[in-house]
């Protein structure tokens, strides 16, 4: 026990955090089993990684702030929206996000733009990428407030580091010349060094008319256009055709 409880000692010491809670159990499978030492050396180091790398994972899993609904293995494909099962296959593989291009779903409400986008960030995070998942509402501020707090300061440099960036949203709502401009910087630094998942109910054109600028307009769409796959979505509103209710359902009971 003497010598376990230095092993515990030794391990905090090194940070390693995992084998310290699981020495013993480990110790008690090697003598079980009569694992050769390389392979009780193996495990001690497997035990390790793993847990560091399940701990990275959902550290940045909680940084990049996903919809509910992410899981595109759960992607209801009955559901008809213009993408079909092996466009979304294809979109997952990623190879897009290896050559920064970008990718433009636009759509109505409720025809799975943010679902869709927030699945290929998920998919992205597993990947090893660092990939972020921003409303334009978060966006909006943090570029008001980048130069006033330290939170959206640190947000912002953040933004700046990422394989990936969701903008869900954009252009819904007109925005603040101060916003647009920062915008464009925000974009026009990750050009060519990352991709964008842009979700928006505007077509392009629209664009100019929401920011009340179309040189602003055109030079935001340029770098984002350049290398991009738009998606156009159609259909009714799912969460509409799938509209929950807390009622008893049950036609045999009575009112």
């Amino acid at each position: 026990m003497e010598t376990i409880s230095q092993i515990k000692e030794y391990a905090r010491e090194l940070n390693l955090t995992s084998l310290a809670t699981q020495i013993e159990s480990l110790i008690e499978d090697a003598r079980r089993t009569q694992a050769p030492y390389s392979d009780f050396s193996l495990s001690l180091l497997e035990k390790e990684i793993l847990s560091r790398r399940a701990a990275n994972l959902a550290r940045r899993l909680k940084s990049a702030q996903l919809p509910i609904a992410h899981d595109l293995d759960q992607y209801n494909h009955a559901f008809v929206n213009g993408i079909t099962p092996p466009q979304l296959k294809q979109l997952r593989e990623l190879i897009w996000l290896d050559q920064n291009f970008n990718l433009m779903l636009i759509g109505a409400s409720g025809t799975s733009k943010t679902m869709i986008a927030g699945g290929l960030c998920y998919e992205a995070i597993k990947q090893g990428y660092k990939a972020l998942f921003r409303t334009m509402d978060q966006i909006t501020q943090t570029i008001k407030m980048k130069d006033i707090t330290t939170m959206a300061a640190r947000e912002y440099t953040h933004l700046l580091a990422v394989d990936l960036l969701v903008l869900d949203d954009i252009m819904m709502f007109p925005l603040e010349k101060e916003v647009a401009v920062g915008l464009f910087q925000l974009i026009n630094h990750l050009h060519e060094k990352a991709s964008f998942i842009i979700t928006t109910n505007k077509s392009p054109k629209e664009w100019a008319e929401m920011l009340d600028d179309e040189v602003l307009a055109t030079a935001i769409l340029d770098r984002l256009l350049y290398k991009c796959e738009v998606i156009r979505l159609k259909g009714n509103s799912y969460r509409l055709e799938n509209r929950k209710t807390f009622f008893n359902e049950n036609k045999s009971q009575q009112a």
